[in-house]
């Protein structure tokens, strides 16, 4: 049937075809980083967790790559350069300002390449429909020029013209579910930098209390001395 096709009706069925490969290369890819992503974030909030200063736990992931550990230079960086101010306050909302963006430039990271599963799913019914009425209109063409309404006549031409549907809905519904099984997989991960996140800004309050009760009692001893 394809072979025997209207040439537009081909080229159709051609972008559909790639249309379907594209959608399980984006699925594999993005399985398989996710799972990497998920699997370094998660195991290396449960080591974060287990640190109780900010240069502990950088010390315990300075030998993995995650996101975690950006989150931990952020924090270490803000508390270096706001040192010696007196708005803890002020510092905390800049390193939870700057916690944020990574969060963020890493949400927007994982996405990538899914927004095309987006448009393959919500495009290519219409695509595969449209083959389906050109070719249905070559077939009544046909059947003018033949001046007969004979099946064998009619009918190859209309199979033509549903494989572009059939070809239109295969490369539809796996976009679609693929789409939405990644989206909950990245929601997911997401919600593991939000925890990453949450626990370095708890680390870096700790730091900023644990300085300012180091210079509370470095204060009350000068006159004990004196």
């Amino acid at each position: 049937m394809f072979l025997h096709a209207d040439p537009l009706v081909r080229g159709v069925l051609i972008g559909l075809a790639f249309a379907s490969v594209v959608t399980w290369t984006v699925w594999l890819a993005k399985t398989i980083e996710l799972m990497i992503a998920r699997t370094r974030t998660r195991q290396a909030l449960m080591t974060l967790t287990a640190a109780r200063h900010l240069a502990e736990g950088a010390e315990r992931l300075s030998h993995r790559s995650s996101a975690v550990n950006q989150f931990l230079q952020a924090a270490m960086t803000e508390l270096q350069l706001s040192a010696g101010l007196a708005d803890r306050n002020g510092t905390k909302e800049r390193i939870a300002s700057r916690l944020e963006r990574i969060e963020v430039a890493y949400g927007r990271h994982i996405m990538r390449g899914t927004s095309v599963l987006a448009t393959i799913g919500a495009t290519a019914p219409f695509v595969g429909l449209f083959g389906t009425v050109w070719g249905i209109m070559n077939s009544f063409i046909g059947i003018s020029r033949e001046h007969t309404t004979n099946l064998a006549v009619v009918a190859p031409g209309i199979a033509e013209a549903l494989l572009a549907t059939a070809f239109g809905l295969a490369a539809a519904i796996p976009a679609v579910v693929i789409y939405n099984m990644l989206a909950r997989a990245i929601t997911a991960y997401r919600a593991l930098l939000a925890d990453a996140a949450a626990e370095v800004l708890r680390m870096a309050s700790r730091d900023i209390d644990f300085h300012k009760a180091a210079e509370v009692e470095s204060r009350q001893r000068r006159p004990a001395a004196e």
